[in-house]
């Protein structure tokens, strides 16, 4: 029979990047909205604590192993925001145009010269949380710059203003796939498979 492990997360994006990166396990995969588990509160310093959180929260209410993550886009010239707000500056409505407009204006209010040498990077902590209370947390990042206009249609969230090191387009302008094997979510993957493989 299968372990179930529940993808702490009601964003619909996020869910389907880590299924995806968890299809090489024999796991049954669902999500805390296919369990209408509502999110807690996001009260950490940090994106580990965050991910720790929200793991431990979901395997406490389903009584399942619980997968959580907790990432975002930290801008240099903004002092690391949005960072552990990156969700929150979209509302809740989840408007992430509206979110990247905002980092455009506070962008171009401190330094108005300075386009495509915005120094930025995107952070992701995973956490596994057991039900008997074991929690393991890792950390991958990636970095790069934002462009502005925002381009490409793929990915979900400041995929589309982001441009890693290295490469010529956008998160969003990348075939999902491509996107998948260089992301911050990736590197934190690759740490945390050891383990998956033992449970």
């Amino acid at each position: 029979m299968k372990k179930k492990v529940i993808v702490a997360s009601h964003n619909s994006g996020k869910v389907r990047e880590i299924k995806s990166l968890l299809k090489p396990y024999s796991f049954s995969i669902q999500s805390a909205s296919d369990l209408k588990i509502k999110e807690p509160r996001e009260t950490g310093k940090n994106f580990v604590e965050n991910a720790i959180l929200k793991a431990k929260f979901v395997s406490k209410k389903s009584g399942c192993i619980a997968l959580a993550d907790d990432s975002g886009l930290c801008v240099n010239l903004l002092n690391g925001e949005p960072g552990i707000y990156s969700a929150r500056w979209a509302g809740k409505d989840k408007d992430f145009k509206l979110a990247i407009k905002k980092i455009e204006k506070k962008l171009i209010k401190i330094d108005p010269h300075s386009n495509f040498k915005y120094r930025s990077h995107f952070c992701c902590a995973l956490a596994l949380s057991f039900p008997n209370g074991r929690t393991i947390s890792f950390q991958g990042k990636v970095y790069g710059q934002l462009q502005f206009p925002a381009k490409g249609l793929n990915g979900f969230g400041y995929d589309p203003i982001f441009v890693p090191n290295g490469y010529k387009k956008t998160f969003g302008e990348m075939n999902y796939s491509y996107k998948e094997r260089i992301s911050h979510r990736q590197k934190a993957f690759k740490k945390l498979k050891k383990y998956l493989l033992k449970i």
